[in-house]
């Protein structure tokens, strides 16, 4: 049997992230074992969390932490149900629902202050939605190409039908949608890329999510906190009508950027970069 490659280079991140300080725990939260990547910080500025997106793990933010972590008191990593290390919750389908339920309870269990959170794509949702329920454990909110824009049912269709990948050119395009520029090693995973795709939990939330799940006009207005919200010049997977509609409705405090060679999910490629703005908003006066 050949070796699969992706799930073995989870492990070996996984096992990465383990002996340099990013501990795994897990929490049981309903019927969801939740695994959380929890470790400590070198600095004085506010506790991170980092929520990742449709399809990925904890480990992308494996290189991230490492930037941010000399300068918070703490990093935290949840992974959302049926994703990474957490669990499916077996009978009951992933829902967009159930994972913001799930991690709302799982944050306000892990956090002992406010925090600034960073979310990208789904996890840029589930980040709006915990601001939303829970303002005054938000310290400040970064927002990286997020998911949650009430977009027309045609964009919302085209976006979902992306996801349909089944094989080795189809997995290369969407690939491509990612990242500004794809890495070489693209070509070596992109076969086993439609098994991600069509994981259990990434096809149920594709399901049930609809473009009308994410926050109201009025909800994303009234977010009383910070905000920074960067979408890439690169962004190729969200239409741009999702930008158009956060640049209406969020409130005039945020600050929103569109940096040159970002993709998708900038902290794949441009760790570095993404670090360092995350702080410099960290740091600026609230």
């Amino acid at each position: 049997m050949a070796v699969r490659i992706l799930p073995a280079l989870e492990r070996l991140a996984r096992f990465g992230m383990n002996t340099r300080g990013m501990k795994s725990r897990w929490l049981t939260v309903g019927d969801v074992r939740v695994h959380v990547y929890d470790g400590p910080g070198g600095g004085d500025l506010p506790p991170v969390v980092l929520l990742h997106g449709l399809g990925a793990a904890g480990t992308s933010f494996a290189r991230l932490a490492e930037h941010v972590r000399p300068h918070v008191k703490r990093v935290v990593i949840p992974e959302l149900a049926g994703h990474g290390a957490s669990a499916h919750p077996g009978e009951r389908a992933v829902t967009p629902t159930l994972v913001v339920d799930t991690m709302t309870a799982t944050l306000d269990r892990l956090l002992d202050e406010p925090a600034i959170l960073v979310g990208n794509s789904l996890g840029g949702a589930v980040a709006i939605a915990y601001a939303t329920r829970r303002p005054r454990r938000v310290r400040k909110l970064v927002l990286v190409s997020p998911a949650g824009a009430r977009v027309a049912d045609e964009e919302w269709r085209r976006l979902v039908e992306a996801f349909d990948v089944n094989d080795t050119d189809e997995a290369r395009r969407f690939l491509s949608r990612i990242y500004h520029r794809p890495p070489w090693f693209v070509a070596l995973v992109a076969h086993e890329f439609p098994d991600v795709v069509k994981r259990r939990a990434v096809r149920e939330i594709l399901t049930h999510a609809t473009p009308d799940e994410g926050p109201t006009a009025d909800e994303l207005a009234s977010l009383p906190m910070p905000i920074l919200l960067l979408w890439g010049r690169s962004e190729r997977l969200l239409p741009a009508e999702a930008l158009a509609w956060f640049r209406r409705h969020l409130p005039p405090h945020a600050v929103i950027e569109e940096p040159a060679a970002f993709g998708h999910a900038p902290q794949l490629e441009q760790p570095a970069r993404v670090a360092k703005r995350i702080l410099a908003f960290a740091r600026e006066p609230s």
